[in-house]
């Protein structure tokens, strides 16, 4: 999974909403601006898997839940994100969860993932903490 190329900016982006990739999660990825919600982290995160950007995704995982490198499965693309529900998790709040399914395509067969994750805003950014349940250190 690579990063997409200049021809690729225009794009709509991985995570389902109506913008194009640079002006939506892009400007995350690149660090131009933060995830204002655990939703839009969530996307983000999405898009980082679908791009594989290991940077983002270690940079907004919470350091006590952080792996120390994210392994991408080479056999595996992420196709679709589908955004099930969330609570909190807004401009006022400091924890929110977002629960989803994740479709993906490997080797030719579909399948999908479901979490309902967990995030917390430290230190005025969103991270990614885990499935629901699992508490920051």
């Amino acid at each position: 999974m690579t990063q997409p190329g200049p021809d690729d900016r225009g794009a709509r982006c991985h995570c389902g909403l109506p913008a194009p990739y640079d002006d939506c999660c892009g400007r995350f990825h690149r660090g131009d601006a933060k995830a204002p919600t655990a939703e839009r982290l969530m996307r983000s995160r999405f898009s980082g898997f679908c791009v594989g950007d290991e940077t983002y995704l270690l940079r907004t995982w919470h350091p006590s839940t952080r792996p120390p490198h994210i392994d991408f499965d080479e056999t595996l693309r992420w196709q679709r994100l589908e955004v099930l529900q969330t609570a909190d998790g807004s401009y006022l709040d400091t924890d929110g969860t977002v629960h989803f399914h994740a479709h993906y395509i490997q080797r030719n067969r579909p399948g999908h993932m479901e979490e309902h994750s967990r995030f917390v805003l430290q230190d005025g950014t969103w991270l990614y903490v885990g499935p629901v349940g699992v508490q920051p250190a």
